[in-house]
């Protein structure tokens, strides 16, 4: 037994046999997280001194993300990129909407006016007018869980539970940014994946500092208009970004882990298997899907990271913005979680800013977004009918330094609603 263990150690200690290692722990992503962290130091990552991890799930601030997400970029027919999102927790933060933030808005990155700890030198005006679901910290900054901008560019923050390392105090010569306000300050700075990446890389500092008392644990992804997806990962041994990535994400492991992973679903295919030849007999197929037997169906992230990417390649793109918001919807349903299927295992202690409360994690909502049309759309768990806001239509300056004034909400629905048809539609068949 320790000779097999001694092993698999030196196997983690050559990170390209990690395939091996994947077949291993193969359906069970919960041992493969616990030995990837347990033994970290045997993978030869080193932490810096200034390092400090985010809080664990039962310290989490709601208001900053303790979530599980899935997220997938993709293009129509007609050549418009489109980004969507899950959002899957078991509680969502008070004052939680569609938000709009107009450019010339003034915001800081970090630092809580409310908290007594605004960093005066943070503050920033916005470039890019956006929109997306999040929250206002009153006389700080919008909070953006994700959106996009006037620029096309897209993105989110996702769940990165055990992983997330942020510094614990801001470098030098760097604009130290918490990881709540990091969508909103990409979005409203940035119009490229390339510009986020350079000031990711040179410019920002993402400091560990809490925020309503708890240091999110988060990575990101981003995707802009002309169709490159980035993951930003900030690990124990530094910040990383993947660039020209597969355009999708869930949550723990890092990218990386999933993208090696797919080679245990090589086999998978959109074509059923022909018909079984077995003792000189031919046994015909009665039912379809036999092609993708084995892809994997429930709500860990490896397993939502490998249906997306299987659903991604094979789904039809549609021909146009209006099919493929509503392809994009339906795959993202197929990644949902369906409320009473996931128990909630950290449930943590409720706090001031939490509403609806459930014992299961669930997908509150749902959206998708356009880098053309500047659309952003959205639907919630009990009322699935489609909503949209168009950016161009709101585009006006903000006032003010600090000033949140200039920001709208548009009010989640999670009251049920049908579409009740009337006999006065009836048609007359034709015979």
């Amino acid at each position: 037994m320790k000779l097999l263990y001694s092993r698999i150690l030196w196997v983690f200690n050559h990170w390209y046999y990690l395939f091996t290692i994947c077949k291993i722990f193969e359906g069970n992503d919960y041992i493969m997280h616990n030995f990837l962290h347990k033994h970290r130091e045997n993978i030869q990552i080193k932490t810096s001194a200034q390092a400090v991890p985010a809080l664990p799930p039962s310290l989490s601030s709601p208001v900053l993300g303790g979530f599980g997400c899935s997220a997938c970029a993709w293009e129509t027919e007609d050549g418009q990129v489109l980004w969507g999102r899950n959002f899957d927790y078991n509680r969502i933060a008070r004052g939680t909407s569609v938000t709009f933030v107009p450019r010339g808005t003034g915001f800081y990155t970090c630092g809580a006016q409310q908290e007594g700890n605004l960093m005066d030198h943070t503050f920033c005006r916005a470039v890019h007018s956006c929109i997306g679901t999040g929250l206002l910290i009153p006389g700080t900054a919008p909070a953006l869980y994700e959106g996009l901008n006037d620029a096309g560019l897209m993105g989110a923050q996702l769940y990165y539970r055990e992983f997330a390392h942020f510094d614990s105090e801001p470098l030098p010569n760097r604009l130290p940014v918490q990881p709540a306000f990091l969508v909103t300050y990409l979005l409203a700075m940035c119009s490229t994946v390339e510009e986020a990446a350079d000031a990711l890389t040179h410019h920002l500092c993402l400091a560990g500092i809490p925020l309503l008392g708890a240091v999110p644990t988060i990575h990101w992804m981003f995707t802009d208009a002309g169709g490159e997806s980035i993951v930003v990962e900030p690990d124990a041994d530094g910040l990383h970004i993947y660039r020209n990535t597969l355009g999708i994400m869930t949550n723990s492991p890092g990218y990386p882990w999933h993208r090696l992973n797919l080679l245990n679903y090589s086999n998978l295919d959109s074509q059923d298997k022909p018909d079984l030849l077995l003792a000189g007999q031919s046994i015909p197929q009665c039912f379809s899907g036999s092609g993708a037997l084995g892809l994997p169906g429930d709500w860990s992230s490896p397993s939502r990271f490998v249906r997306l990417a299987f659903l991604r390649e094979h789904c039809p793109r549609g021909r146009s913005e209006a099919e493929g918001v509503a392809y994009l919807f339906r795959m993202l349903q197929n990644v949902a979680f369906p409320i009473g299927a996931v128990e909630v295992s950290h449930p943590g202690t409720a706090t001031d800013y939490d509403t609806g409360l459930s014992p299961y994690d669930y997908t509150l909502y749902s959206c998708v977004m356009s880098s053309r049309s500047l659309k952003y759309y959205w639907m919630t768990y009990q009322n699935t009918t489609v909503h949209c806001a168009n950016l161009r239509q709101l585009d006006i300056p903000g006032q003010g330094k600090g000033s949140l004034a200039g920001c709208r909400q548009f009010s989640f629905d999670f009251s049920p609603s049908f579409c009740e048809e009337s006999s006065a539609k009836l048609s007359v068949p034709l015979i």
